[in-house]
């Protein structure tokens, strides 16, 4: 499997939306900015996702609409109220729509076995990872076209975005 381009490659390319369902409990535990939030030093999320922050606000500007539904447990991992507490200064000051669907309301929907990103409903990139949540690198990334892939992915994150929960309403249990 060739690895894909870079995601930066790949939202220039994106004219109308990019959306993004994550369905971990759990990501990059080695991740500095979430090690240093658990041990009650974490001052400025913004600054570990600077990057991020720079990316999304860019492509927002020029129209692009970026959600993001995190399909997650309860009661809610240390990680998953990480994200919680930073996802206002990082992903929604951006510019990012993000909604939070507890596993629960999940149940009936198919749900495909990897997290996603969806580009203008024509392309999709798959996020693999390892059982702790640590990031494969490229080889962790799957590029695919084909419309039934594309359809699922389309369908599954229209259910999932309209059951989850806007951000400024959910409350981590």
């Amino acid at each position: 499997m060739e690895a894909p381009p870079p995601f930066d490659d790949l939202i220039s390319q994106c004219e109308h939306s990019a959306v993004h369902l994550e369905m971990r409990d759990a990501y990059t535990p080695d991740d500095p900015a979430f090690l240093a939030w658990k041990s009650g030093q974490l001052a400025e999320p913004l600054d570990a996702n600077r990057p991020w922050f720079e990316l999304v606000r860019t492509h927002v500007a020029r129209g692009v609409e970026f959600r993001r539904a995190r399909v997650i447990s309860e009661p809610v991992t240390d990680y998953i109220r990480f994200e919680h507490e930073v996802t206002e200064a990082v992903n929604v000051a951006a510019g990012e729509q993000v909604r939070w669907l507890p596993r629960r309301l999940a149940s009936d929907l198919r749900l495909p076995g990897n997290d996603f990103w969806l580009f203008d409903d024509r392309l999709v990139l798959f996020n693999h990872f390892a059982g702790d949540g640590s990031s494969l690198g490229p080889q962790g990334k799957e590029l695919r076209e084909e419309p039934y892939v594309i359809e699922l992915c389309r369908a599954t994150f229209k259910a999932a975005w309209a059951r989850a929960i806007d951000h400024k309403t959910y409350q981590p249990v």
